[in-house]
């Protein structure tokens, strides 16, 4: 039924960590939920502890650009989607997987104390693909961006709420994300998502962003000292 509300669940190996398998199958999920209330959630106590790095630091540019690739169509899947989509925040949000919770159009936390929200690439030496820095233009606001961005810094939830990257922290988060839900797929579902599209629009790129994500992002995030980054983090974990 078109109501029904989908449970989407992120559930991979390495904290629910986005390889391209998980990336794939995510993207398939949402496009296949068709417009449905959209439930977007993790495994295991994890919301997402971001890209799979030890998938990233194998990648040549050629499988660099298709794993990007795959991150920018779940990410428009999910920011274009035709429906209510709330994101339960129900543990570690961290990069790629605070860019996931940032497409929803409403993001509820549970209040644990342990779990860290941001924004952590630029720390990591990795500079934001196009699309993704688009992407927290939008939904990061104007008075917090800066400092989520450039400084990096993992949050605390009341932190992450009061910088944006969150609207609500709650006890029972998953009760609270399916009533918010409940309440978004109320409304007329036609007016809803054209309002949500005008509202938004596309993250589609320009040419100038096209060549500079295939001329100056790919290499940088497979160049060697990148990698011994990186491969100094997975050594750390």
């Amino acid at each position: 039924m078109a109501d029904d509300p989908y449970a989407l669940t992120l559930s991979a190996p390495g904290r629910n960590a986005l390889s391209s398998a998980l990336m794939q199958r995510t993207r398939d999920e949402v496009r296949a939920a068709a417009g449905r209330p959209l439930l977007l959630s993790g495994a295991d106590g994890v919301f997402s502890a971001g890209l799979n790095l030890k998938e990233v630091v194998a990648l040549d540019p050629a499988g660099m650009v298709r794993f990007l690739g795959l991150l920018d169509e779940l990410i428009d899947a999910l920011y274009e989607y035709p429906g209510p989509t709330v994101a339960c925040v129900n543990g570690h949000a961290i990069a790629g997987g605070c860019m996931l919770v940032l497409c929803c159009d409403l993001r509820i936390a549970g209040d644990n104390p342990a779990a860290r929200i941001g924004l952590n690439e630029v720390p990591l030496g990795l500079e934001f693909p196009p699309k993704l820095l688009e992407l927290v233009r939008r939904r990061v606001p104007p008075r917090a961006i800066e400092r989520v961005v450039l400084e990096g810094a993992l949050h605390d939830v009341h932190t992450a709420q009061h910088l944006g990257l969150i609207d609500a922290v709650a006890t029972d988060a998953l009760a609270r994300a399916r009533a918010a839900l409940s309440t978004l797929a109320a409304a007329p579902r036609a007016a809803y998502v054209a309002t949500k599209r005008a509202l938004r629009g596309s993250l589609a790129l320009s040419a100038e962003q096209r060549r500079s994500f295939t001329e100056h992002i790919v290499p940088a995030w497979c160049a060697p000292e990148q990698k011994k980054r990186i491969a100094a983090v997975l050594q750390r974990k």
